[in-house]
């Protein structure tokens, strides 16, 4: 049964988000320099640069308004900060997200979520129930001391 209806299934995770709902969201971090990716091509190339990259898996989600963009933008208001940022949407960019999370192993997948590698290695995680419930400045500070110690 599951490979009759597994081409239908994966077309309409395609199009779980329409482009127009998280347009707004996903400008919402570009706007500070983020790099959305894709592909799972551009996942690769992203998590292989060399220095620190930062990782936001973003969604549509209450917590994600609320709590984890606001963080990150404020978070990079800091001395030190990653070499790059890149964001992947959950519910939007399905193949993109399902590698990025591939790199966050062993943490399960979670949405928002953030995540700092260096060197390819990931050295810091930030999952939802870090997220959920907590005020961005909070959240910033925690990415704070991450840069403060890998950057």
């Amino acid at each position: 049964i599951f490979r009759i209806f597994a081409p239908r299934i994966k077309i309409i995770l395609k199009i779980m988000y329409p482009p127009e709902i998280v347009a707004p969201m996903i400008a919402e971090l570009e706007n500070v320099g983020f790099e959305s990716l894709h592909t799972t091509e551009a996942v690769d190339e992203a998590i292989k640069r060399s220095g620190t990259t930062l990782v936001v898996v973003n969604s549509v989600c209450g917590c994600a308004a609320r709590n984890a963009r606001p963080a990150v933008v404020l978070s990079l208001k800091n001395a030190k900060k990653p070499d790059h940022l890149v964001t992947v949407f959950a519910g939007f960019d399905i193949e993109a997200t399902a590698q990025m999370r591939d790199y966050m192993l062993p943490f399960p997948p979670s949405s928002p979520s953030i995540a700092l590698f260096k060197d390819g290695e990931l050295v810091h995680m930030l999952e939802r129930h870090h997220i959920e419930g907590r005020v961005a400045e909070v959240i910033a500070e925690n990415l704070v001391a991450a840069y403060n110690e890998f950057c």
